[in-house]
């Protein structure tokens, strides 16, 4: 490895290290969390996910969300052994609201003020980029100690395509966000794009009835593929395109992305379609 190569490696290494401070207030910088732009999902990470959602603790991720003591004991999930219990913090607040590769962080820190009263996640693959949007969080946070800002805010490094199940029980979201996913352009890639028939019914398992999933992307043979995939799925229904442009979500989605901002910057095309999570049928 070369000698300049090493030396931002190494000042890279120390900027996120010292913004590890947990009273840091200052944002951190893009240019020290680089990471190439895309990670195999098929791969094996080193990922940590729990074997179901009533193990999963919540607690480090939003800590003034988690419950009074005196809740402790009624709020237990009793599928749990006592030493499972004992060692998980239960919350007032499930979360609700999960962005889906969430790059860094943008639609994460614009929803939250817009969603006070909600539990927000951000699911991304890759490491330094999980790492920035955690920096930028508490950065945000330490900025804001008296309004509770960004507290209902958080961000997991998480492979989606192998756990979403893992993290939410059946009906626990309400909006889930596919914003500019990679399109994988060649043929023998499209298995690993993010939209598929098998997990659009992960996704119709975790979203609640009347709830809808927003999907992004300034590819126009992807927003294809994603319209066909969930229009073919019984679970889902689209919203129709009239009156989208007014609806808030949509519009942050649209604007307050990186890639939405950068995509405007470059005057592209932003196509968009949202598709309402269904009833059950009923069992016969």
């Amino acid at each position: 490895m070369s000698a300049p190569s090493s030396n931002k490696r190494q000042k890279r290494e120390e900027y996120r290290k010292a913004h590890k401070d947990e009273g840091l207030s200052e944002l951190p910088k893009k240019k020290f969390y680089r990471q190439r732009a895309h990670a195999n999902p098929f791969s094996d990470h080193q990922l940590s996910y729990p074997v179901s959602p009533a193990q999963m603790d919540w607690s480090p991720y939003y800590p003034a969300f988690v419950a009074p003591n005196e809740n402790l004991s009624e709020s237990h999930d009793h599928h749990l052994t006592n030493t499972e219990a004992s060692n998980l913090r239960p919350m007032v607040k499930d979360v609700r609201v999960a962005d889906i590769g969430c790059g860094f962080g943008g639609l994460l820190v614009a929803l939250g003020p817009r969603l006070p009263d909600e539990l927000l996640l951000g699911l991304e693959i890759r490491t330094q980029v999980t790492e920035f949007v955690q920096d930028r969080i508490k950065a945000l946070r330490n900025q804001n100690p008296d309004t509770g800002l960004y507290q209902n805010i958080a961000c997991l490094r998480a492979n989606t395509m192998k756990f979403l199940p893992n993290f939410f029980k059946k009906h626990q979201l309400t909006k889930i966000f596919l914003c500019f996913p990679d399109p994988h352009f060649k043929a023998r890639k499209h298995k690993a794009r993010i939209i598929s028939t098998t997990l659009n019914s992960e996704y119709a398992y975790v979203m609640k009835p009347g709830g809808i999933v927003y999907t992004i992307t300034d590819v126009k043979d992807l927003h294809s593929w994603m319209v066909q995939h969930f229009d073919a799925h019984p679970s889902f229904g689209r919203v129709p395109e009239q009156g989208l442009e007014n609806e808030e979500f949509v519009h942050v989605m649209r604007m307050e992305t990186e890639e939405g901002k950068k995509v405007e910057r470059n005057q592209g095309d932003k196509f968009i379609a949202c598709f309402r999570r269904l009833e059950d049928p009923p069992w016969p």
